[in-house]
């Protein structure tokens, strides 16, 4: 399947990755065609499922024991960037061009 350039530039605001080389392009219809094999699997019958653990009375999980703390100032010198104390993520956007200025590679696939 073709990509349209504006399911493209879509993708690329959404996943911040840029696909304006003919390597990225590839990676991306590789990608799809991996999962277009879901396609043929046969699911007449099957109920959908929230989980694949539904099927569990109960799920085991371990004590929630607070071991350490108060460590807030040296956890948020790793932060590229921070707002207040939180961490700001994504550390910002890779600036994209627009569709219209942007050469792509689509045209040569």
């Amino acid at each position: 399947q073709k990509v349209s350039v504006e399911v493209l530039d879509h993708l690329e605001h959404l996943a911040l990755v840029d696909f304006r080389d003919s390597e990225g392009v590839e990676r991306l219809h590789k990608a799809i065609q991996f999962a277009d094999q879901l396609c043929e699997v046969n699911t007449d019958g099957v109920e959908p499922m929230d989980s694949v653990l539904e099927d569990r009375w109960c799920l085991y999980l371990r004590e929630d024991d607070v071991t350490e703390g108060n460590c807030t100032k040296e956890l948020l010198e790793n932060a590229r960037e921070k707002v207040e104390e939180y961490f700001v993520a994504p550390p910002g956007n890779i600036p994209l061009p627009k569709l219209e200025e942007r050469e792509t590679f689509l045209q040569s696939s």
